[in-house]
């Protein structure tokens, strides 16, 4: 009776689907990356491994040490050189994630601007279906009150 009422404004957006549907191969590289070398599983995998470098070439016999003194400062320099490396793709991940989330606030403010529409809408309903209850009642008393 009142869906003439209803505005439809738009279906709703899966912006997840969109966001990795539109995401280049590298993009997607990167993400894989930020999500594995920005995790803490990885950091402690790196902080244990260096720290074991470091001791097992500074205490461990001599004759069974593969990288003496020189040597594992070179380590230090090859892991610097190799968080130097990781720290851009991780801010280029970080950046992809960012416009992700910005997608999704954006749809969700889309949502519910569709749903504060169509809540007002019912509301027109209610209000209209109150009056009628109202007349309906009023003519129920009149009809009573005439007998």
């Amino acid at each position: 009776m009142y869906t003439d009422d209803f505005e439809f404004v738009s279906k709703v957006r899966n912006v997840n689907v969109e966001h990795y549907e539109n995401l280049p191969v590298l993009g997607r590289l990167a993400l894989i990356s930020t999500n594995l070398v920005g995790s803490m599983g990885f950091f402690f995998i790196i902080c244990a491994w260096t720290f074991l470098w470091i001791l097992w070439n500074t205490y461990a016999p001599a004759s069974v040490r593969f990288d003496p003194f020189p040597g594992f400062v070179l380590w230090l320099f090859v892991s610097n050189v190799l968080q130097l490396v990781l720290l851009p793709l991780v801010m280029v991940g970080q950046n992809l994630q960012s416009r992700h989330a910005e997608a999704r606030a954006e749809a969700d403010f889309e949502l519910n601007v569709q749903a504060e529409k169509e809540i007002k809408v019912l509301l027109g309903h209610v209000e209209k279906q109150n009056s009628l209850i109202l007349e309906i009642l009023r003519r129920l008393d009149e009809s009573e009150g005439s007998r």
